[in-house]
């Protein structure tokens, strides 16, 4: 009789990027990047597109196709692959595509998803509905916190409610926009300027203006609103960004956290502040990893770090920013539960810096997703 015993399949991980928002771009780009590095020997690979429409659609998972440069602008069509159907019942994870006047043909189970998207309808909660509805493992934070960390208000309502330091800001609603411009902006005269003007939802430095007196207030306003209508004006705070890249620990240990690091905005890029251009398409910016700040404020941003990951129940990774103050105070920017993910971003390299390879984060990423339960937790 045989003994032979059939081998195990690799894990099936479906890396979902693209989406709806306005950081339609930096996702395929971040998708490069993840499967560029992630070990094919272990993890069978299925890449998903989402068009800017909700087409989800199985690409041909070529990188060079995703990357986001100065002269080209990644972009998931709705007619560049087979459709693909994600089961929605707990009894299935067989994914499913389908093309016009062809058999349905299965892909076969998804043992966990990675979703690489940025923004509103992907990072706000979305797709981390639809994947708890499935009882379908994902990479990062669940459905609460995902959306709470997408939006800058109630981001700082829950930090500060945990007692940690936010800045002052203002919140304009749809609602109060609509109704009175000059009340919404008479709100705004308790800050001290400059204020920075942000879409409350978006991220990648979308929509965001710096305004240095109150006459360019409404029109930045106006700009911050093409992207969402609610919009968070942030006091402008005098001192140095100080990021740090956290994740979660294994079964009951605390989030880890990495050597911190200080974004600098280069005199020769011509960037007031750390904007989109500066982040993704020119040398704009830089990263010093560990920076070169006291010990103890390093401390205090690593505490700061993991005190905000669990004050919005974080899961997976998270970056999470902070101001470190000419007074020496610390106070926390935001965080960022689905930070940019390229080999250049901030958060793999400060990773990098304190000794886990971009190789090592990815798969230490799907590990965590993969021993996580499905359902309340």
């Amino acid at each position: 009789m045989s003994t032979d015993q059939p081998t195990p399949r690799k894990p099936r991980v479906a890396i979902v990027f693209g989406g709806r928002s306005s950081e339609h771009a930096v996702s395929c780009a971040t998708a490069a990047g993840v499967m560029r590095a992630i070990d094919r020997d272990t993890y069978d690979v299925i890449p998903i597109g989402i068009s800017r429409e909700g087409h989800w659609v199985l690409s041909d998972g070529d990188p060079s196709r995703l990357e986001l440069t100065a002269t080209a602008t990644p972009e998931v069509a709705a007619d560049s692959g087979a459709g693909v159907v994600v089961p929605l019942a707990t009894t299935n994870r067989t994914l499913t595509t389908f093309e016009a006047q062809e058999i349905p043909r299965d892909l076969g189970e998804v043992d966990v998803v990675f979703p690489l998207l940025h923004g509103p309808f992907g990072e706000d909660g979305t797709i981390q509905g639809m994947l708890e509805m499935a009882d379908i493992r994902y990479v990062g934070s669940g459905v609460l916190a995902s959306a709470a960390g997408m939006d800058k208000h109630y981001m700082k309502v829950l930090f500060a409610g945990a007692g940690l330091p936010v800045g002052p800001y203002v919140v304009v609603t749809d609602v109060q926009w609509r109704r009175d411009k000059a009340a919404a902006m008479e709100a705004v005269a308790a800050l001290k300027y400059p204020v920075f003007v942000k879409p409350a939802r978006a991220g990648s430095s979308m929509g965001i203006s710096k305004v240095s007196d109150p006459e360019a207030l409404e029109g930045a306003i106006e700009i911050a609103r093409q992207h969402d209508r609610k919009v968070v004006v942030e006091q402008g705070i005098v001192g140095r960004e100080i990021e740090c890249a956290v994740l979660q620990g294994r079964g009951t240990d605390g989030p880890r956290v990495s050597h911190v690091g200080e974004i600098e905005v280069t005199v020769e890029g011509g960037h007031e502040f750390y904007d989109f251009e500066a982040k993704y398409l020119d040398e704009g910016a830089v990263l010093s990893c560990p920076a070169d700040v006291p010990d103890t404020v390093s401390k205090e941003v690593q505490r700061l770090a993991a005190a905000a990951f669990e004050a919005l129940g974080c899961e997976g990774l998270a970056r999470v920013d902070c101001f470190y103050t000419d007074a020496g105070d610390v106070v926390i920017n935001e965080i960022n539960t689905m930070p940019g993910f390229t080999p250049h971003s901030m958060y793999p390299q400060m990773w990098e810096a304190t000794g886990l390879s971009y190789r090592d984060l990815i798969d230490e990423l799907i590990q965590l997703a993969l021993e996580r339960p499905v359902g309340l937790r």
